[in-house]
């Protein structure tokens, strides 16, 4: 049986949604961070990561186009595994957004604050205000939202590749030795660091329900998103080890050093544009598939019955949108009180989407057959390798785990699970 599409996303605006995801404000940020971790040898956790985002993101869109949902990741889990698994799944995905979120509004506001000469006063309201923009995108729709990113997407990508192509020429191969002055636990910890960068496949999978014609759609839409961000990253992690050397582990704006050889002393405004495109284009898919998945959750009994309001596909869940601002400003007012680092935000939203992504693609590895089910153990078994670089904070999807299984029990004692109607597979 074939699900009738209902949404409104066409292949340009699904692929600009899919690259902000994607193509978030990791390039702002994870490059410094990376050569801090690992020097030269980043390059190679960036490598690394763009290989297993081939049968990753393969894997997802083969997910999405067969059961197009708004539950996403939580709806292919339930078919593998059942309802407490893609509770937990849920859960996970819908918790980790707001710290997420969080994160890349301060990436867009400390480049903005830089090139503007502020103090960290003005960065966390500069922070406060990104929010706010991408929170007000998604409760006007998803429609206009898509519009904006396809036209902020394709700006910036312009952008970024005119920074690569002024970069590169100034490539001095004595700012790649000693090549990896941290051995290989220093490029582990540069892979779990940058995971943060290629965690959008699964925020993405929450829009599925919005294509068209999901099955159609979707491996196409993924396949361009991947062809553009693999070019970007590769590039971008070459131009910051070979052209920036050791100054990029010390630098809390990396790309704004690229951006001045292509443009001078515009580098820096130009780099505040930048940023708030990133940040925005990345917050703008998490909080629409996250407010989308929350949704889901409520429809199917994994969260509060009248969360459930709006998630047919088409429509804005603003219960739901709601309850996630809420959860956000609350994360972004304790991560600011507590001055956590990004370092340590990113690594803890990577821990929390790991686990979404291991427990995604393991459920594929049930789901699939043949070429596409070998992708996803392969998927599965790497990207559980890389999250044991997390270490501790891997206690955090425990935490929610914990949560999301005793709202569970709880709503049980109460009444039994109400599982409304679920969307059928469709026909590949």
């Amino acid at each position: 049986m074939t699900t009738a599409p209902s949404g409104s996303l066409g292949t340009f605006r699904g692929t600009a949604l899919y690259l902000g995801a994607i193509l978030g404000p990791g390039v702002l940020a994870l490059p410094g961070l990376a050569a801090a971790a690992a020097g030269p040898a980043a390059i190679v956790a960036w490598v690394a990561l763009l290989l297993l985002s081939v049968p990753v993101a393969a894997t997802f869109a083969e997910l999405a186009a067969r059961r197009p949902d708004a539950g996403g990741v939580a709806t292919f889990t339930r078919a593998a595994f059942g309802d407490k698994a893609a509770a937990v799944c849920g859960w996970w995905f819908f918790s980790v957004i707001p710290v997420g979120a969080s994160s890349a509004a301060l990436v867009g506001a400390e480049y903005i604050a830089d090139a503007a000469g502020l103090g960290r006063s003005a960065v966390i309201a500069l922070a406060a205000v990104l929010l706010a923009t991408a929170f007000a995108a998604n409760h006007i729709g998803l429609r206009l939202s898509g519009g904006a990113q396809l036209v902020l997407m394709g700006l910036l990508a312009a952008l970024l590749a005119a920074a690569c192509a002024a970069a590169l020429p100034h490539l001095d191969p004595a700012n790649l030795t000693p090549f990896a002055p941290m051995g290989i636990p220093g490029v582990l910890s540069a892979a779990a660091v940058l995971f943060y960068a290629f965690s959008g496949w699964e925020a993405a999978s929450h829009l599925s329900g919005e294509f068209t014609d999901p099955a159609r759609q979707l491996r196409r839409v993924t396949a361009l998103a991947l062809a553009v961000v693999a070019a970007i990253y590769l590039a971008l992690a070459t131009a910051t080890a070979g052209v920036l050397g050791p100054a990029a582990g010390e630098s809390a704006t990396p790309l704004t050093g690229l951006l001045a050889y292509a443009f001078g002393p515009a580098a820096a405004p130009l780099t505040a544009v930048c940023a708030a495109m990133l940040s925005l284009g990345a917050m703008n898919t998490f909080i629409a598939g996250a407010s989308r998945l929350g949704a889901a959750l409520a429809r199917d009994g994994a969260m509060p019955a009248p969360l459930a309001k709006g998630h047919e596909p088409g429509r804005t869940p603003h219960r739901s949108l709601l309850l996630l601002g809420a959860i956000t400003w609350t994360a972004f007012a304790g991560t600011t009180a507590l001055g956590l680092g990004l370092d340590q935000q990113m690594r803890a939203t990577s821990a929390v989407l790991a686990a979404v992504t291991v427990l995604a693609c393991a459920a594929a590895v049930r789901l699939l057959s043949g070429r596409a089910r070998h992708r996803a153990l392969f998927a599965t078994a790497c990207t559980a390798a890389i999250a044991t670089a997390l270490n501790w904070y891997l206690l955090l999807p425990l935490a929610i785990a914990g949560l999301a299984l005793g709202y569970l029990r709880l709503r049980r004692r109460r009444a039994p699970l109400r599982v409304a109607a679920r969307p059928e597979p469709v026909d590949a």
